[in-house]
């Protein structure tokens, strides 16, 4: 499938026409054939603002795992709790995006991992406004993910239910390492786990190195208007025509 909103719509809609309701790590429960529906946010928070629009626009509901420790974005910024918000007000969830290489010194040790997420939940709750009781793992290692944490009030999307119950999917890298439209028509798995990264999804279709460069291109000019809110008459020190 392309990586474009028309694309991921229509998966969308075959995931209904095969009896795929949507639910979250807590709901799934009470549904039959379900999906649960997940975004990790790993660098660019309005991608993922883009992305809830379209899905409230396609009556569905997913959760949108975001990072505390990024270079890319900061959650307590007055441009993030907007989006963040503008996430939760479509009707989607926010969970903790845990990325365990920030804390090396507990490599190996779960129990502090398992405490570290749960201060950093904690954190990221009040920067939203209200509790968070999901995490993912950024690009986890084996040892996390062989040991089924277990954290006291918050759900593990990489826990034993998640990640083996249930038929995981996922786009990593802008790439499926399975045939999910197949897969989703087969019938075959009462349970869906279905992980996009918003940051792929275009209106138009773009290669893996198109949409990495205009990311990366993008950057200058949006740093260069934050340093303009920030420094008297930036446009006479340097013009914007400037930006490469």
């Amino acid at each position: 499938m392309q990586f474009t909103y028309q694309s991921y719509g229509a998966l969308l809609e075959k995931l209904r026409e095969h009896g795929y309701e949507a639910a979250d790590y807590e709901s799934w429960r009470q549904k039959g054939r379900c999906v649960i529906l997940r975004h990790d946010v790993d660098n660019d928070i309005q991608k993922a603002v883009e992305m809830a629009r379209f899905e409230r626009e396609q009556g569905v509901a997913s959760t949108y795992f975001v990072l505390l420790t990024s270079n890319f974005y900061n959650v307590f910024s007055g441009e993030s709790c907007q989006a963040l918000h503008e996430i939760i007000s479509s009707g989607h969830q926010i969970g903790l995006h845990f990325d365990e290489v920030r804390y090396p010194e507990l490599a190996g040790d779960m129990a502090g991992i398992g405490k570290k997420i749960a201060e950093e939940a904690e954190i990221l709750g009040r920067a939203i406004g209200q509790s968070v009781n999901t995490v993912s793992m950024h690009r986890p290692s084996k040892e996390i993910l062989e040991a089924d944490l277990q954290i006291p009030g918050i759900i593990n999307s990489y826990g034993k239910v998640f990640f083996k119950d249930f038929k995981y999917m996922s786009d990593s890298r802008r790439r499926w390492r399975e045939p999910v439209e197949k897969i989703i028509a087969s019938e075959q798995y009462e349970k869906l786990h279905v992980l996009t990264h918003a940051f792929w999804y275009n209106r138009q279709e773009l290669d893996l190195h198109d949409s990495v460069a205009r990311y990366v291109n993008e950057g200058n000019r949006q740093r260069y208007f934050w340093f303009k809110d920030n420094i008297t008459d930036l446009g006479a020190i340097m013009p914007p025509e400037e930006i490469l």
